[in-house]
């Protein structure tokens, strides 16, 4: 972020619009989530979009986190006794969590970059990808979700429906309101404009 320079014109118009995006209402949902699920040992960010990218850019808090999501004996980050320091630890942590969260359930569009977090491009879809894992967590109800689960819609479940051989068979008879009906229908009086006028 230090050999980053200001942005002007056209780029700085699309950073504020992303910038904008950013939901503080939802961080102050979110960190309560992270330290209900994680315990109080991760700390609690300073308020505000850069105070929430400085605790999770080192990748350890959301390690952490999605560790909890899995039953113990089953946890899929490796974390280091001490924080990672250099930058590309770093990103690697971030990297292994965005792996975890995939794994568990979280579609790729809702999935931020890399760079999303750790250069505070895009803490909206930090958010996003955060607010997913949750709505897993809470629609999983495996007993490892900690928190209230009103802070997360769950998500839409399969309800498959099974059929007995009979009713297969009937439903093969019946013609659909969609498909309409042929009854009476011909082509009589049907035209489509002029034939082609051939002039030599």
């Amino acid at each position: 972020m230090a050999n980053k320079g200001p942005a002007y014109g056209m780029s700085r118009d699309v950073q504020a619009k992303i910038e904008k995006k950013y939901d503080d209402e939802l961080e102050d949902r979110l960190v309560e989530w992270i330290v209900a699920q994680c315990g109080a040992a991760v700390g609690r960010p300073e308020r505000g979009r850069l105070g929430f990218q400085v605790w999770l850019k080192n990748g350890i808090v959301l390690s952490r986190l999605v560790n909890s999501l899995y039953p113990d004996g089953s946890k899929p980050v490796k974390i280091p006794d001490t924080p990672p320091t250099m930058v590309f630890k770093q990103m690697e942590q971030i990297a292994q969590f965005l792996k975890a969260a995939e794994d568990y359930g979280v579609v790729k569009t809702d999935m931020f970059q890399t760079v999303d977090l750790f250069e505070a491009k895009d803490m909206a879809a930090v958010q996003r990808t955060l607010m997913a894992l949750g709505s897993l967590a809470v629609t999983k109800n495996d007993g490892n979700y900690h928190g209230d689960p009103n802070w997360f819609m769950k998500k839409a479940q399969e309800h498959k429906r099974e059929f007995t051989e009979s009713q297969l068979k009937e439903g093969k008879n019946v013609i659909g309101l969609q498909m309409g009906s042929n009854k009476g229908a011909s082509q009589a009086g049907m035209s489509y404009g002029r034939p082609r006028q051939i002039i030599s």
